[in-house]
């Protein structure tokens, strides 16, 4: 449990030196105030329904012109993220379907190209998203906001690299969590079953729209959904989940109060 509560640390430590990498091109910051606002983003995010709220926490660290193009900075970020949870949740649900729902011969297959298209439709537009910039500057009445979503168009493709190669540490970093409490609990699972049906897990989570305060029962009822096909300990999948969620969102983001109340001092008006 100690070993956990220091992957937190390191998970959102990580997520802060993403957060620090994609703000360089709006407005330079240090790595302890990249610290405090990824931390602050998720005191707010709590409150809000798909954690909205993270980027209004965040992005308030920013100087005030450069607030709005924050939260396209930090849409980035979160695609780059969301790239690594779908690709991988895509590939374990082919797993996970072949293994234990056994369905038509040719159906599993049209469920296999689909999930290939998916995952090399995701790489390809996440590495181009310029051609989301171009789509947004298409539209009539969004042209004038172009200042704003041009920002994503600045990242080369080397940056957009460095930043998923953050977002795939901190993928591991909270499926190494998981891996530690449920072997704690239910040791019997073996470590690969386990992994990928929490890759699969990852990926139905980040589809449900949800509020974090609120969200707990709707990541147990999936925990044991899944679980239930190699393990008929749903107490423990349950206690695993909440353990989880506690830690890795209920405590930063009570320690994220303290940046919050601080933010009234700060002098944000460049």
């Amino acid at each position: 449990m100690a070993l956990v509560a220091l992957l937190m640390i390191l998970n959102w430590v990580l997520e802060s030196l993403k957060w620090w990498h994609l703000t360089r091109v709006l407005s330079p910051m240090s790595v302890w105030l990249a610290i405090e606002s990824v931390f602050c983003g998720l005191t707010w995010a709590v409150f809000t329904p798909n954690r909205i709220g993270e980027y209004g926490g965040r992005v308030m660290f920013l100087p005030n012109r450069k607030r709005i193009h924050g939260v396209f900075a930090m849409a980035v970020g979160a695609f780059g993220q969301n790239v690594i949870t779908n690709v991988l949740g895509a590939s374990a649900s082919v797993w996970f379907l072949y293994t234990y729902v056994h369905l038509n011969n040719w159906l599993m297959a049209g469920i296999t190209v689909v999930a290939l298209i998916f995952m090399g439709f995701m790489i390809t537009f996440y590495f181009n998203i310029k051609w989301m910039v171009s789509l947004l500057n298409s539209i009539k009445f969004l042209k004038k906001f172009h200042r704003f979503f041009d920002i994503m168009g600045k990242y080369k493709p080397i940056e957009l690299l460095n930043i998923m190669w953050f977002c795939l540490a901190r993928f591991f970093v909270f499926t190494f969590q998981y891996y530690l409490i449920i072997h704690l609990l239910i040791p019997q699972i073996p470590l690969l079953q386990m992994t990928l049906i929490m890759f699969v897990f990852f990926f139905i989570q980040s589809a449900i729209p949800s509020l974090d305060l609120l969200d707990i029962g709707v990541r147990g009822y999936t925990a044991v959904t899944l679980f239930g096909y190699v393990t008929n300990q749903t107490i423990e999948v349950v206690v695993a989940v909440s353990l989880i969620y506690i830690i890795n969102l209920i405590i930063p983001a009570i320690l994220g109060t303290a940046f919050v109340f601080k933010l009234k001092f700060f002098d944000r008006t460049a």
